[in-house]
C-alpha cells in the first residue's frame, strides 16, 4: 500500500531507498509475514534512464516465488522469443564479425538448470512491477518523495531515523534498518562503512534515442545486443522496445572534457546518418567498489549501498536482489522469534564474497571492451578485411563469460557461512561460465522438473524444507522424523517435510543424499543419510 501523508512512528523494518533492492526486500519480508516501511525520494520511475536491462535466471526465480515472473515478462517490451543473441559487428548496418548465442540465459527452450529463463527488461519496467506489488501488499508501506537523512541507535537496540519529505520532518523508530539507498548511501555513512576499490579507465555515455525504421535495415537477426567495433565508433546498441526506441552505450566519451554531439555518436554506431531523435543522455564511469562492512548493530547495507560494479554482464542489479532476499528472510526469522544471532551474522559472510567475485568478473570485462578490439578497418571488403574479422572473432572469445555466466549466476555457494553444516564434500570449483548443479551444503538446490510437471522449487515450503526421497521416507524413519519435527516445533522453526518419489533414481543422483534441508532462499543448509544428525542441523541452520 502507499502512504504519502501520514506519519509512521514505529515499524519492524525501515527500508531506506525504494529502488529494486528496497522493493525486493519489502516483498521478501511480506512473503514471510513481516511489515516494512520503504521511503524513496523519487516520486516517479524515470523511463528515460533504462540502466539495467538484464534480469537473470536467478532473479526471475525470486520473482517466481513472489508470483511476479509472468507479470515482469508481460510488461517487458522485448519477449525472450524475439532475440537471444549478442552480435559483434563493424557498425549496426555493417558486417557481422561473430555472435554469442543464447546469452544472458535467454533461451526459448524450457529451462532445466533453473525454473525460469532470463529476461531482457529495462530497469524502470521491473521497478514499476515491483512498486505495484508493494502497493498491493498489506504488509509493506511505500512513502514516495521521502528520504532517510540520519540514523541513531537507541539504548534498547532499536534505531531512530529522521525522515524528510513530503511534509514535515518526522521520526521513525525501527527494529531493523536496511540501507538500500544506492552508491551515495546515507546509511553507509551513518554506520562508518566506506567503499574500497577502483574506477574504470574510460568514461561512457548512455544515449536513449528514437530511430524510425532502423530495425528494418539492420542485417543481423536475433540480436538483443549489438557490439559495434569500427574505429571511432566503439559501443553497444540495442532495442529498448519493438517500436522505434533504442539505447546505446558509447565508450570513451567524456562529457567533462569535450563537446559531445550525441546525434553524431549515434550515427557512427549505426554507420549511416539516418534521422534520429535523442531522448536522453547519461554520462557515467564504471565503478568497482565494495564496502568494507555490511553491518553495524541492526543496520544493514544492501545492494548498491554495499557494492558497485560495472554493467558488463548485467550482474549489478541482480546481485542487489540477491542481497535483499538474503537479509530479508533472516530479519523476518529473527522478528518472528525462531532465529539465533548467527543467522543475521551470516548475511555479510554469505553476500560480501558474492559481490567481490561479481565485481572481479565484471571488472575483468571492463578491460575487454569493444574499443580495445577496434584497431583495424573491419568494415572494409576484401581478403585483408576478412582476415581482420577472423582474428577479431578469435580474440573476442574472452567475452564468453560476460554473456554465458551461469556459473556466476547460479554457481555461488555459501560454503563458509556459520549457518551452513558441511558434509565433507567439496563443491565444484568456481567458474564464471560453467554451472555444475550440486546439493553440497551452501550451494543452490539443484533444480528439477517433477513427474507432474511442477518445478521442485514450487513445492518447497516457505521457510525450511526437509526433502525426503521416497526410499528415505519409508516407515523405518518414522521415529527419527517425528523427533526431528518435534525438535523444530520446540525451537519454533517452521519446517515443511517434503516427500518426493524417486523411482528412477534421478533426484537421488542430483541431490547426492536421501535427506536435504533447504533454506527459504533455496540454498542447501544440510544434507545427509541419518535423520538423527538433522536435529543439530536445524539448530545451526537457525543460527543457534
Amino acid at each position: 500500500m502507499t502512504d504519502n501523508a501520514s506519519e509512521v512512528a514505529r515499524t519492524p523494518v525501515l527500508i531506506a531507498g525504494g529502488g529494486p533492492s528496497g522493493l525486493a526486500a519489502a516483498l521478501e519480508l511480506a512473503h514471510h509475514g513481516v511489515a516494512s516501511l520503504v521511503v524513496e525520494p523519487r516520486v516517479d520511475v524515470d523511463a528515460e534512464r533504462p540502466r539495467a536491462k538484464t534480469t537473470n535466471a536467478r532473479t526471475m526465480t525470486h520473482l517466481r516465488r513472489w508470483g511476479l515472473a509472468d507479470e515482469v515478462r508481460a510488461a517487458s517490451p522485448l519477449p525472450v522469443e524475439w532475440a537471444q543473441d549478442i552480435v559483434f559487428c563493424s557498425t549496426l548496418l555493417g558486417h557481422e564479425i561473430t555472435r554469442f548465442e543464447n546469452g544472458f540465459q535467454l533461451d526459448v527452450a524450457t529451462p532445466t538448470l533453473a525454473p525460469e529463463r532470463g529476461q531482457q527488461a529495462p530497469q524502470p519496467v521491473v521497478e514499476t512491477v515491483l512498486r505495484a506489488a508493494v502497493q498491493r501488499s498489506e504488509l509493506a508501506t511505500l512513502q514516495l518523495g521521502a528520504r532517510v537523512t540520519s540514523l541513531e541507535e537507541l539504548a534498547d537496540g532499536t534505531v531512530r531515523a529522521t525522515v524528510e519529505g513530503p511534509g514535515p520532518t518526522r521520526t521513525v523508530v525501527a527494529d531493523y534498518v536496511l540501507g538500500c539507498d544506492g552508491g551515495a548511501s546515507v546509511v553507509r555513512e551513518s554506520i562508518g562503512a566506506r567503499f574500497e576499490g577502483t574506477s574504470g579507465e574510460r568514461p561512457n555515455l548512455s544515449i536513449l534515442f528514437r530511430a524510425p525504421g532502423l530495425a528494418e535495415w539492420v542485417p543481423f537477426d536475433g540480436a538483443v545486443h549489438h557490439w559495434v567495433m569500427a574505429p571511432g565508433a566503439a559501443g553497444i546498441v540495442g532495442r529498448l522496445d519493438l517500436a522505434d526506441t533504442w539505447w546505446a552505450i558509447v565508450q570513451g566519451v567524456d562529457v567533462r572534457d569535450e563537446e559531445v554531439d550525441a546525434t553524431a555518436l549515434v550515427h557512427r554506431l549505426i554507420g549511416e546518418p539516418i534521422p534520429v531523435e535523442i531522448i536522453a543522455t547519461d554520462p557515467w564511469v564504471a565503478r568497482m567498489l565494495l564496502s568494507d562492512s555490511y553491518r553495524k548493530g541492526r543496520v544493514f547495507l544492501v545492494g548498491d549501498a554495499a557494492h558497485l560494479n560495472p554493467p558488463w554482464g548485467g550482474h549489478g542489479y541482480n546481485t542487489c536482489i540477491g542481497d535483499a532476499v538474503n537479509i530479508a528472510w533472516k530479519i523476518a526469522a529473527t522478528l518472528r522469534g525462531w532465529a539465533g544471532p548467527q543467522l543475521l551474522d551470516s548475511y555479510e559472510a554469505e553476500r560480501r564474497p558474492v559481490a567481490a567475485r561479481t565485481i572481479a568478473e565484471a571488472g575483468a570485462q571492463e578491460k575487454a571492451l569493444a574499443h580495445h578490439f577496434s584497431t583495424v578497418e573491419i568494415g572494409q571488403e576484401g581478403p585483408v578485411a576478412e582476415e581482420a574479422r577472423r582474428r577479431t572473432a578469435e580474440a573476442l572469445a574472452v567475452k564468453k563469460s560476460e554473456f554465458h555466466s551461469l556459473g556466476l549466476v547460479l554457481g555461488y555457494a555459501y560454503t563458509d557461512s556459520p549457518v551452513i553444516i558441511p558434509d565433507g564434500s567439496t563443491p565444484p570449483a568456481e567458474d564464471p561460465v560453467e554451472y555444475v548443479p550440486t546439493a553440497c551444503p551452501g550451494a543452490l538446490l539443484p533444480h528439477a522438473w517433477l513427474g507432474d510437471g511442477r518445478s521442485l522449487y514450487d513445492v518447497l515450503g516457505p521457510e525450511y524444507t526437509l526433502v525426503l526421497l521416497d526410499a528415505a521416507g519409508s516407515s523405518r524413519h518414522t521415529a527419527e522424523l517425528d523427533a526431528l519435527t518435534a525438535k523444530a516445533a520446540e525451537l519454533g522453526v517452521p519446517l515443511t517435510v517434503l516427500r518426493l518419489s524417486d523411482t528412477g533414481g534421478t533426484l537421488g543422483s542430483l541431490l547426492g543424499g536421501p535427506f536435504v534441508l533447504v533454506r527459504p532462499d533455496q540454498h542447501v543448509a544440510w544434507r545427509g543419510g541419518d535423520l538423527a544428525n538433522a536435529e543439530k542441523a536445524i539448530d545451526i541452520a537457525a543460527g543457534w
